[in-house]
């Protein structure tokens, strides 16, 4: 068995021997708890016929841990810097492959295709950088890969966010778009004390559960998920109030939102934050015949 990367002295080892500085564009955080890596990967369930997606390993302290419990790990890495570090903290796990691209701009679906095609059960695993977290979890989710969920460390305001039910504070758009596609549940916290540099917020992991359908359906996904922005588009107006000001020619069409409304049994009065997903699902599929 290998020495763990994620101590605080083999961190801080590796990163003065290769003269390492952390850029804060890139949103670079380390884990330096092993514990708490075993325990995301925990909430993986992985096995040896399993494949891990990362996103960011950084030194290669998760990728390590995904390393030892499945049959492979693919890791994007955008830092062209941490690439001699992960091929020498990485020698030991030749199940391990790190892709130097922009996870974000990369084709992932094929990345699967021709590097996991013999591997049934594909789980991303990332601790994600947090000012890209939405827009990586979206491509993941938008793009339909074969892959049977995320479990992902972000800024814990975020993952409160996603995993929201209606009528709180933190349920709106995000919520909804994630929860489209998946169940979502925040598996743990962690606090800003296991990282280094050490953030300014705590964390949280999300584990997000791939759906075989999409919670609802509905007659036109991009319709639905405009009509969700723009319900929540300002959150302390009324439903009706932000649906005569962001749908098309809404103002002079008053009356027909508040026929839809009354049709699919919704109060006008009501904020958008109340509505649950099978709400917006019928109030979409009314308007989209009118309004698309």
């Amino acid at each position: 068995m290998h020495k763990d990367i994620a101590t605080p002295i083999r961190t801080r080892t590796i990163l003065e021997k290769h003269g390492f500085s952390f850029k804060k564009s890139l949103g670079q955080n380390f884990l330096i708890d092993t514990n708490i890596l075993r325990r995301i990967v925990d909430h993986a369930e992985l096995t040896e016929n399993s494949a891990a997606i990362e996103i960011g390993p950084g030194i290669g302290a998760l990728t390590e841990q995904l390393a030892r419990r499945s049959k492979k790990v693919v890791a994007f890495e955008i830092d062209q810097r941490l690439l001699p570090i992960l091929a020498e903290t990485l020698a030991p796990y030749p199940n391990t492959k790190v892709i130097h691209e922009d996870v974000l701009k990369a084709n992932v679906k094929e990345v699967i295709e021709n590097d996991l095609s013999d591997i049934e059960d594909v789980m991303v695993v990332a601790n994600l950088p947090y000012y890209v977290t939405t827009p990586i979890i979206m491509k993941l989710l938008e793009e339909k890969l074969a892959i049977r969920g995320i479990v992902c460390m972000l800024q814990k305001e975020v993952a409160d966010r996603i995993a929201a039910k209606p009528g709180t504070k933190d349920y709106g758009s995000l919520s909804i778009a994630i929860q489209y596609y998946t169940e979502a549940e925040t598996v743990m916290i962690v606090p800003k004390t296991v990282f280094v540099p050490q953030p300014n917020v705590d964390s949280a992991v999300i584990r997000l559960t791939k759906r075989k359908e999409p919670a609802v359906l509905v007659k036109d996904e991009a319709f639905f998920f405009q009509l969700i922005k723009i319900s929540f588009a300002q959150r302390r107006k009324t439903l009706l109030n932000n649906l005569t000001n962001g749908l098309p020619e809404g103002k002079k069409r008053k009356e027909e939102i508040l026929s839809a409304l009354e049709q699919t049994e919704i109060d006008p009065g009501r904020r958008g934050e109340t509505l649950s997903m099978e709400e917006f699902a019928r109030l979409s599929d009314h308007l989209y015949t009118s309004f698309s």
